[in-house]
């Protein structure tokens, strides 16, 4: 064996700000952490609806602090930007074909949007 050491190459800790196809996906990443806040507080809100009105009115009231309200705000923010994401990825992994043509990436872009804007109507209407 040779004690040669192996070439282990130097990485700083902001080694993804460099390349901007790594900036976007750490950003993209990141938006998780407001939507794991906004489902814990959901989560907590179930079991407050569970316990009585009392504490049902506890959790309305943490909810209405302007803070809650910003990182709401962001977490609405964050699923919309991954559904974006997720929305302008689909043609490319599940191409769609009618009469031998490819559909335009555009409207199965746009269908997905159209889908969830009149899922989100009905429920709307339904509540």
């Amino acid at each position: 064996m040779s004690n040669r050491k192996p070439y282990v190459r130097e990485m700083t800790r902001t080694w993804w700000k460099d390349d901007p196809f790594y900036r976007f996906y750490m950003v993209r990443e990141a938006t998780i952490l407001p939507l794991i806040f906004f489902t814990i507080c959901l989560t907590f809100g179930l079991g407050c609806l569970v316990k009585g009105p009392e504490a049902w009115a506890g959790w309305l009231s943490f909810m209405s602090n302007p803070i809650v309200v910003v990182l709401n705000i962001l977490a609405l923010l964050g699923s919309l930007f991954h559904a974006q994401t997720f929305f302008s990825m689909m043609p490319q992994v599940m191409p769609i074909t009618i009469k031998g043509k490819k559909l335009d990436k555009t409207i199965i872009v746009l269908a997905q949007w159209a889908a969830v804007a009149a899922i989100s109507l009905f429920v709307l209407v339904l509540v």
